[in-house]
């Protein structure tokens, strides 16, 4: 299968050269990035992955102009995936880059884009084996105003993901500067603990996934709406429950933690009622 990528409205072959040596980009990680599903043509989560971009692009001061709109990203990247033949489901990488120039001296502030897609299953249950993860204790994060972006500075999680590679886990999860859990490696973290559903709040340095957001207003008026509260390793040795979520994978379950183990009752049920409608 050729693939093909989408940049400044063209597509052209994936393997086409895009960035320049002078890319700020390239030079700073001055962008950001969503990583987005498509499933039988939608965008799903569309309202929040183009919300938080559009965010983070005012935080990073880009300046848009008038074209650079929600729907011609959206136009694009389907017309993309139409292009290599993704007709139920696709994974999708959006980044967003600033022209070339110094540090003090861009030559402008307007996006510059890069679309790529892959063909993607659906997943159309929770994982069947729990994940087995790890706490990454080397790279921390604090909290400021670039935290919770969808960066392309993302170094801490690239070291969390090669510590996971190393040692054979399938995640590991993130500190914080004050010792706290603040997300995973591409994931946010949930726990529960006697029927109560746990996330840590965003002033812990974590991402501001839009999964995250989805669940926590979905479950507002529930029997199990989910609290933010800060969460440190030793809390999770008393949890029942470990869950992650993404965009992509909606929620995975986590059985093992070094030497605790958890059960996937409330991970199961959310999943059910919420993550599956999202695929239909």
């Amino acid at each position: 299968m050729e693939l093909f990528i989408h940049y400044d409205g063209k597509i052209m072959p994936a393997n086409t050269p895009v960035v320049p040596a002078a890319s700020r980009g390239f030079r700073y990680a001055d962008g950001l990035f969503e990583t987005l599903r498509v499933v039988k043509g939608r965008l799903v989560l569309r309202d929040l992955h183009f919300g938080r971009l559009f965010h983070g692009l005012s935080v990073l001061k880009f300046q848009p102009g008038p074209h650079f709109t929600a729907a011609k990203l959206e136009s694009d990247i389907l017309r993309l995936c139409d292009k290599m033949s993704f007709t139920a489901s696709a994974r999708i990488r959006l980044n967003i880059t600033r022209g070339p120039g110094g540090l003090y001296d861009p030559e402008s502030h307007h996006p510059h884009v890069v679309i790529e897609a892959w063909p993607l299953e659906l997943p159309r249950q929770l994982n069947e084996n729990g994940l087995v993860v790890d706490i990454y204790e080397e790279a921390r994060k604090h909290y400021d105003v670039l935290a919770n972006l969808k960066s392309n500075n993302y170094l801490p999680y690239v070291l969390a993901a090669l510590h996971v590679k190393e040692n054979r886990l399938n995640d590991c999860l993130l500190l914080n500067t004050e010792g706290r859990i603040c997300d995973a490696t591409i994931a946010n973290v949930f726990w529960v603990k006697d029927g109560s559903i746990y996330t840590p709040p965003l002033t812990e340095g974590g991402i501001a996934g839009v999964m995250r957001q989805f669940l926590l207003q979905e479950t507002a008026a529930g029997p199990h709406p989910i609290q933010e509260a800060p969460l440190t390793p030793e809390l999770l040795a008393t949890a029942d429950e470990l869950f992650l979520t993404n965009a992509i994978q909606g929620i995975k379950w986590v059985g093992q933690l070094r030497d605790t183990r958890y059960g996937n009752t409330m991970a199961a049920a959310l999943y059910q009622q919420y993550i599956l409608p999202l695929w239909a």
